[in-house]
């Protein structure tokens, strides 16, 4: 998943929940890149993309986000679909 962290840091290991249109499913962040560099977190303000573990490609769509546990959206999917 790619997109802009909206607040807080986001850490390789951190569990996470996905939220949006479908139902919410928790996952792990298995690994954090900006610009096909590996980061250790993202901090509010970065644009980074999160590897997240046990989820597909396909589930994606600009409505999605996801967050810590029981905690306000961290990053909001940048990812649009393309209407032609």
């Amino acid at each position: 998943m790619t997109g802009r962290v909206e607040r807080g840091v986001v850490k390789v290991g951190d569990e996470v929940e996905i939220v949006g249109l479908r139902d919410t499913q928790k996952t792990v962040a298995t690994g954090v890149e900006m610009f096909r560099k590996l980061l250790d977190q993202g901090q509010a303000g970065d644009n980074i993309g999160v590897l997240l573990r046990g989820t597909r490609r396909t589930t994606w769509s600009a409505a999605r986000c996801f967050r810590s546990r029981g905690r306000s959206p961290l990053i909001r999917s940048s990812r649009r679909r393309r209407t032609s």
